[in-house]
């Protein structure tokens, strides 16, 4: 008998499953988050105050996500309308310890988190006695900590709250599916629960695809994916070297290993985005730096998973936002709701092949241009021309 096939169980990620996802500023009072803000989106929330609870409400903007893939198709099509892919970023105001039991305006605050799909922490590692620390000195482990501690508690409440609902509903009994079905989901809560209170973070575990359909809808803090943002002085970011650095990524090492980690000063950062572009990109050559903050929402869109396709022409060139393992009706579906129910195929060829080749005719001739149907998923840089029927009235 031939061998039976083994078939892969699909892997379901964590968070929700759309294509507009949000990254949120994180980290305690006053170690530069809403300075980080200022200069990653160009916005100006007024002077950032220096006392905890400067920004109450989040304020939100979208920024560019920057891709020379993108750059070089305007310059290739030079097209009447150009889009590029943007990523939406919230400011939102500092935790302080004790915020997971509503200390300050913590509530508030970790609601704020809880809406957004991936964060971005800030770490303090410098040293300004004009900037006052809400704990009193400068000390990022500790703050690390902090943090941690305070998600992971408010999780903890998250689902004993989860855990007490779905008890009501399993303690009437019985042997029917939909009690089956419910009585599973609360193994699994209990499962989350025990993996909290052991001092863990929901993303630091190989959940099953069952598990996690039960752990998205309850919008874990400690379930988002976290980009670390190393705050330094501008002359620790020149050179490379800060004293609080290696227990830092000791830390980080040891609690959430493979999470990104990137180094930044914001105050240098804040320095670039009050000049001209020509005058930021003179001071990086003389200074032999750059700025951190392309590669920071390179790698937040990498955390999120997201990937790009292109639709391309003289009329209009822009960039689309998917998940990555997106199928092409759902890609479509980005373009248009209507193009993913009335899908039929998609002609494709990749951004890769088109540089090589250098135009659309050699491509062609070359035999790379590819119908595929809906089960094809789309690679990321793959450009489409999508065919879809007469939406129904």
């Amino acid at each position: 008998m031939p061998p039976k096939k083994v078939v892969e169980e699909k892997k379901v990620l964590l968070g929700r499953p759309g294509n507009s996802l949000k990254s949120g500023i994180v980290g305690l009072a006053n170690v530069g988050k809403s300075t980080l803000f200022q200069s990653i989106t160009k916005c100006s929330l007024g002077n950032p105050a220096n006392f905890p609870y400067a920004t109450i409400d989040p304020e939100e903007a979208r920024v560019i996500v920057p891709d020379a893939r993108y750059d070089w198709l305007v310059d290739h099509y030079k097209p009447k309308s150009q889009v590029p892919a943007n990523l939406t970023i919230y400011d939102i105001a500092g935790l302080t310890r004790g915020s997971s039991t509503g200390a300050g305006l913590g509530n508030a605050f970790l609601s704020h988190i809880r809406a957004v799909d991936a964060i971005f922490q800030v770490v303090r590692c410098f040293d300004d006695a004009e900037i006052i620390h809400v704990e009193g000195d400068v000390n990022p482990v500790r703050d690390l900590e902090i943090i941690s501690d305070e998600l992971r508690l408010k999780d903890i409440e998250f689902v004993e709250k989860a855990k007490e609902n779905i008890s009501k509903l399993t303690r009437r009994g019985g042997q029917s599916l939909e009690m089956k079905k419910l009585k599973e989901e609360e193994a699994c809560i209990d499962k989350i629960l025990a993996h909290l209170k052991d001092g863990k973070e929901v993303r630091k575990n190989d959940w099953s695809p069952k598990e996690v359909e039960v752990i998205n809808p309850l919008l874990l803090l400690t379930a988002k994916p976290v980009v670390y943002m190393i705050n330094l002085s501008e002359k620790d970011y020149l050179r490379q070297k800060n004293k609080y650095l290696p227990k830092v990524m000791e830390w980080i090492k040891t609690n959430s290993p493979g999470d990104p980690i990137l180094p930044i000063s914001v105050s240098f950062e804040e320095r670039l985005a009050s000049m001209t572009d020509a005058e930021a990109a003179e001071e990086c050559k003389t200074l032999n730096t750059k700025s951190a903050l392309p590669k920071a929402i390179v790698t937040m869109r990498q955390a999120l998973n997201l990937a790009s396709f292109f639709t391309t022409g003289t009329d209009e060139v822009r960039q689309w936002t998917i998940r990555k393992n997106t199928k092409a009706p759902a890609a479509a579906g980005v373009i248009h709701t209507d193009f993913e129910k009335t899908f039929i195929q998609c002609i494709v060829y990749n951004y890769d092949v088109l540089k090589e080749y250098g135009d659309e005719k050699s491509v062609q001739a070359a035999g790379k241009v590819l119908t595929k149907g809906k089960e094809y998923v789309v690679e990321d840089g793959d450009i489409l021309l999508i065919k879809a029927g007469a939406a129904k009235a």
